[in-house]
């Protein structure tokens, strides 16, 4: 919509619609015959009766214009009309692109949630990974999002009741070893975006005792967080989507050196963490293009994406994180579902039942 309002487009029929944005949050997918059926969007929600049709038009990748400035608009920005726009997509999207993401590699924008995207060539549909895109990141590959819903959040909510900061909280996190606490933190609080795709659950801390506090706590979410991505980048490889470099985006990692080095240690692998802001860079990339100032996005990046800190991990941490991924990986799911022999699956969704009523 905003490419179409700067390009004085006004027939919906002539908007360049993109994929990005279909594709992961419309369920588009040209593989099977693109938007689902109205039937489909009907029984979802009656709201939705006669969507598709209006949804109608075509659907394009960001390395296509989507029209040019129009003179109104190049008037009150001061600009020269007839400028191409690209078409648009997500932001987080673009930052992968941004932080300098090449296919294969996964990109953790971690903020107050985390959005993990990457790319590759082909891959399957994933289960549990709710957006799996033809051209949604780089036009040229399948785009692949998951998530957590929620990371820095659930930082915030730990400090706030210590009534503190998590800046304050944090202080003195980089002398922890791996699993010192004792605490295994199940990242709940908000639901489970990916793998189990349930908003009905709550966070959990196990392994409490007298002396537990809560910068201890605040050391087992991270610890928590990093679990659960690699709960969802081992999905991702089982069906097609492995992960050869890990890249950590977002607000949170360029001011949590802590944060970096346990998520190497639970990977398994090199964090590469940008070493300015990526904001607006993928944004930037698409424009040059559409500009003709670079021909591909790989020499763009090489051109403007920023160098990268390298966390390496620790051998040692890494074998306890290992010990305590297996625990991990169990309770997440044995609480988190009710398929297969899970005794636990509906010990949190009532607990939210029972409070609300």
């Amino acid at each position: 919509m905003v490419a179409a309002t700067l390009c004085g487009i006004t027939d919906p029929q002539q908007v360049k619609r993109s994929i990005c944005a279909m594709g992961h949050k419309w369920l588009w997918n040209p593989g099977l015959g693109g938007l689902p059926s109205q039937d489909f969007l009907t029984k979802l929600d009656p709201l939705l009766a006669g969507v598709r049709a209006k949804l109608d038009g075509t659907f394009a990748t960001s390395d296509q214009i989507a029209g040019r400035l129009s003179p109104s608009w190049a008037e009150k920005l001061g600009l020269k009309a007839g400028i191409p726009v690209p078409v648009g997509a997500f932001d987080a999207h673009w930052d992968a692109i941004g932080a300098g993401a090449n296919e294969g590699d996964v990109v953790n924008v971690v903020g107050t949630s985390t959005c993990i995207i990457a790319y590759v060539k082909k891959a399957e549909l994933i289960p549990g990974v709710c957006g799996v895109v033809q051209g949604s990141v780089h036009p040229q590959f399948t785009g692949v999002e998951a998530g957590l819903s929620a990371t820095g959040d659930i930082f915030s909510a730990i400090a706030s009741r210590a009534n503190t900061t998590v800046a304050e909280l944090g202080k003195g996190l980089e002398s922890y070893h791996a699993g010192q606490t004792g605490l295994l933190r199940m990242t709940w609080d908000n639901g489970d975006r990916t793998v189990l795709v349930n908003p009905n659950l709550g966070g959990m801390t196990l392994g409490w005792n007298l002396q537990s506090t809560a910068q201890d706590e605040l050391f087992a979410a991270i610890e928590g967080t990093a679990f659960h991505t690699r709960i969802i980048l081992d999905q991702m490889r089982e069906y097609g989507a492995p992960t050869l470099r890990v890249i950590n985006g977002g607000g949170i990692p360029q001011n949590n050196p802590v944060l970096n080095q346990v998520y190497a240690n639970v990977l398994g692998k090199p964090v590469l963490v940008p070493s300015s802001k990526v904001t607006g860079i993928g944004s930037a990339i698409f424009a040059f293009l559409a500009a003709g100032a670079f021909k591909t996005i790989e020499e763009a990046q090489k051109q403007i994406c920023p160098t990268h800190t390298v966390f390496s991990p620790d051998a040692q941490a890494q074998k306890v994180y290992d010990q305590l991924y297996a625990l991990y990986r169990r309770i997440y799911f044995d609480f988190g579902t009710t398929v297969g022999s899970s005794r636990f699956g509906d010990v949190l969704p009532t607990l939210i039942k029972i409070g609300r009523r």
